[in-house]
């Protein structure tokens, strides 16, 4: 169960990264983020915004296949208390997502972030 829930993650994640270099690169995708408040081409501060998701994502990557014993480097009390901080920030993205104004975002990334948040929360409670 916990290896599933580090590939889970990481499928996702990389799902997700590739949907925000689109945004990056001005995919006219601005429909699906940030409430759907830009139609098309995401503004120029977005766009970094997007890359800057894509650094956290690579990170909480680290923290969630760390606590799922897919890589054996890190302290594992140090992934038991990181495993929490991503947790929240899923808890927060999903409430976001489901909340969103932009129909396109709530019904693609709401599931997503929901299904995503309770994976990580069993994995926080297993480890």
């Amino acid at each position: 169960m916990i290896t599933f829930i580090g590939i889970h993650f990481l499928v996702i994640s990389v799902m997700v990264s590739v949907f925000q270099l689109a945004l990056f690169f001005k995919a006219p995708l601005g429909s699906y983020t940030m409430g759907g408040m830009h139609e098309g081409v995401l503004p120029k501060p977005f766009r970094i915004a997007a890359l800057i998701q894509i650094l956290i994502l690579f990170g909480f990557n680290y923290i969630v296949l760390s606590t799922s014993n897919l890589i054996k480097n890190q302290p594992s009390f140090i992934s038991r208390v990181l495993i929490w901080f991503v947790v929240i920030f899923f808890l927060f993205g999903t409430i976001m997502n489901l909340s969103s104004k932009s129909k396109k975002e709530r019904h693609l990334f709401g599931p997503i972030n929901l299904i995503t948040f309770i994976v990580l929360a069993i994995l926080a409670m297993l480890t």
